[in-house]
């Protein structure tokens, strides 16, 4: 059995690999979702676990930008305690995104199981809006 070359990686790193499995490359990327993507998870510390991303455009009369949802499981007591400072700083987290302007940084759901060991599932819902 291989393991998974994510299981060991930094934040930044796990969102390269990410990038990769879903694009085959950085390069193909677009968007400012690996910056975000990374940011979230050094926010959230080296005990979670990516699980996926989702971004989709969103627009005002005024404004343009993207919406992204981010899912990241946690197991284990001391994650679950990771995933839960993890709820309280997100939302008066400042994000340093090149070119965009975190409008709205929400905790959308939180899945929990207690049994051993304990597990808890974080969706973060985040609105880009272009600074241009």
């Amino acid at each position: 059995m291989r393991a998974d070359p994510a299981d060991k990686a930094s934040p930044r790193d796990a969102a390269r690999i990410a990038v990769r499995q879903a694009f085959g490359s950085e390069r193909r990327a677009r968007g400012p979702w690996l910056a975000l993507l990374s940011e979230v998870l050094t926010l959230a510390g080296p005990q979670a676990e990516f699980r996926h991303h989702a971004e989709r455009p969103w627009s005002s009369a005024t404004f343009s930008g993207s919406r992204h949802t981010i899912a990241l499981e946690f197991t284990g007591q001391p994650a679950v305690d990771a995933a839960e400072a993890l709820i309280a700083a997100l939302p008066d987290h400042e994000f340093a995104i090149p070119g965009q302007l975190v409008a709205d940084a929400t905790i959308a759901s939180v899945g929990h199981e207690t049994g051993p060991p304990p597990r808890m599932i974080v969706e973060v819902e985040l609105l880009l809006l272009d600074e241009s």
